[in-house]
């Protein structure tokens, strides 16, 4: 093992959101005692490199790596394996990412192959409704040789042990973490192609606009609100048509905005009023944590871990899954309430700072990552991070 350990990340998607997010923190915490290497799934969508700060860290970007996605054909397992020889350790995110899990499991004693620690965030939309059995077939095979399986939610925890036939000690339950104090800044609209006027209120979102979002359901949800609350949607994606075309059916068109994609969410959370969510699948999101942050009351589904990360007061304004109605009168509610709806806020904001700051989840990657390394680095603390 070299001086300076290199860790080699394969992510599904490097987006400036989830687990891109939170893997460019991490990046940054651990400063330069590791080198990191990363290569995507999907090569266009790298937009977490803006996250991560260059002159703390040693970062590259091989455009030579074989391509993580495709069938799982001897000859693109034994490539994937063959790339992984230069490092000291391969960390793993996700659906996109598990032919290299598997090439791992296949190669890893043959080729005398660092150890692999996978990470399991959540599903796309071919996975949100219902796990497909060749998948949960597939992951089980594919982690059998797996350091660690890292993931953030209770309810991901129990699919791991009981569904993919994880050993228990196998799997880490880390919940997300973020730089709760960054919330805390004014926002910064210099880029942004939107302007808050006097006397507007926003009711907000952000996130790639898949599907699984359900984000005409929150078109319909703020339908019946006053003039003056406006929905943006910060974000990017195929389903912006069937966004505007719900707008337009409820002749809201006027107050529903989605200006685009943002790269750092602490420049536009502290320009909402109240933070909404309508998906149809999620596990611990980090961008209800950022909301958390930002001192905003929340609305959304009952999924997830979604209900136990709130503040207790906030925990009354999670819906039944799919409602536009339940979420449109819980919005009612702090509308009606501003008073209440700051108190919830304040409180989501405590917790998150107790809970959910990013140092707790460094200091606990860390020491997974260090173990796996086995001594040859000591964590962010000791290396004067």
């Amino acid at each position: 093992m070299t001086a300076t350990p290199r860790i080699l990340h394969c992510h599904s998607t490097f987006a400036a959101e989830g687990g891109g997010a939170r893997s460019a923190r991490l990046i940054n915490t651990f400063g330069k005692g590791l080198t990191h290497q990363i290569v995507s799934a999907e090569p266009d969508r790298m937009d977490a490199r803006t996250l991560i700060d260059r002159r703390a860290t040693q970062v590259g970007y091989p455009h030579d790596f074989p391509s993580l996605s495709g069938r799982p054909t001897p000859g693109r397992l034994i490539g994937i394996a063959q790339a992984l020889k230069p490092y000291d350790l391969i960390l793993t995110y996700n659906w996109g990412a598990m032919n290299v899990a598997m090439a791992h499991t296949v190669f890893a004693q043959q080729l005398g192959l660092p150890p692999l620690i996978h990470h399991e965030g959540g599903f796309n939309a071919e996975e949100a409704q219902e796990l497909t059995f060749s998948r949960n077939w597939y992951r089980r095979i594919a982690l059998g040789r797996a350091h660690s399986l890292v993931v953030p939610s209770q309810s991901l925890e129990k699919i791991a042990i009981d569904v993919w036939k994880q050993p228990r000690q196998r799997v880490i339950r880390i919940p997300n973490g973020i730089d709760t104090k960054s919330f805390a800044r004014r926002p910064d609209t210099g880029g942004l192609r939107l302007v808050k006027r006097k006397g507007e209120k926003w009711i907000g979102t952000l996130g790639d606009l898949r599907a699984v979002k359900q984000l005409p359901l929150l078109v319909a949800a703020v339908a019946d609100l006053p003039d003056d609350y406006h929905l943006v949607i910060f974000g990017d994606g195929p389903e912006k048509d069937a966004i505007q075309s719900a707008a337009v059916e409820h002749e809201i068109s006027h107050r529903v905005h989605i200006p685009g994609a943002v790269s750092d969410p602490t420049e536009i959370m502290g320009l909402l009023d109240i933070f909404a969510m309508s998906s149809k699948y999620e596990q611990f999101p980090l961008v209800m944590i950022e909301a958390m942050a930002a001192g905003l009351p929340i609305v959304a589904p009952d999924v997830g871990d979604i209900k136990t990360m709130l503040a207790e007061k906030n925990r009354e304004f999670i819906s039944v899954p799919s409602g536009s109605e339940a979420l449109g009168a819980m919005l009612a509610e702090f509308v009606r309430d501003p008073d209440l709806a700051k108190q919830v806020g304040a409180e989501n904001r405590e917790k998150a700072r107790k809970l959910f700051d990013v140092s707790r989840m460094a200091k606990r990657y860390g020491d997974l990552y260090a173990s796996a390394l086995g001594g040859a680095w000591k964590g962010p603390r000791e290396n004067g991070r």
